[in-house]
């Protein structure tokens, strides 16, 4: 009796994983830290 592989249904199940691991890595990335003067931000808001 011979064995049938199912590629589509393979396809969609690697395509699922892939795209939950890119939305985890999207959900929990952290944005640059960035050096902010608060003396500068300040004086702009005084002004």
């Amino acid at each position: 009796m011979a064995v049938t592989r199912l590629v589509r249904k393979g396809k969609r199940n690697k395509a699922v994983a892939k795209n939950a691991l890119k939305a985890i890595s999207r959900a929990t990335a952290q944005p640059v830290i960035k050096k902010v003067e608060i003396e500068e931000l300040k004086k702009q808001f005084e002004a």
